[in-house]
């Protein structure tokens, strides 16, 4: 009697993959909306730096947050090459500024490392893990935990 051996393939996580300065990020492409490019927002009196305004996107008020400024890189200037993406975030949508949008990948659970500790110098609460792929290193961010819950609430707060 012949034995069939099933295989079973680890279902792996596909992330989008994002540049900021010289890092590359990666979030889940569950998250994703779509991919904008730049265009005027509208400026909120008194809101923090890194949130550059609103735009209405097909008749919802989406705030725009520029992640250099939030993760205090270098501020740059927006060309034709800058990306937006949009955020599916619970009942939010939330667009991001970044430098460019590389590609969809799918890691394995293998390879994503744990982030590691940095004690009380920097907050990595909102790190899944580095993903490695080649030679590539990914910064896996849990994008849900970098826009808190207290940063929406001051943007909810702010675009009323």
């Amino acid at each position: 009697m012949r034995r069939s051996t099933v295989q079973h393939e680890v279902a792996g996580q596909e992330f989008l993959t994002f540049t900021l300065g010289k890092e590359e990020y990666g979030i889940d492409i569950l998250k994703v909306q779509e991919l904008r490019g730049y265009d005027n927002v509208t400026q909120i009196a008194n809101a923090p730096d890194f949130l550059k305004g609103v735009v209405n996107l097909r008749g919802v008020i989406t705030p725009i947050i520029d992640m250099r400024i939030k993760f205090n890189l270098a501020a740059s200037s927006y060309d034709q090459f800058t990306v937006v993406v949009i955020l599916h975030l619970g009942e939010r949508t939330v667009g991001m500024v970044v430098d460019g949008v590389s590609d969809v990948i799918t890691l394995s659970s293998q390879q994503i490392k744990p982030a590691p500790e940095m004690g009380t110098v920097l907050n990595t609460d909102y790190l899944i893990g580095l993903g490695t792929l080649d030679d590539r290193m990914l910064i896996l961010l849990d994008i849900d935990k970098l826009m808190s819950s207290d940063e929406i609430g001051l943007i909810n707060k702010l675009t009323a």
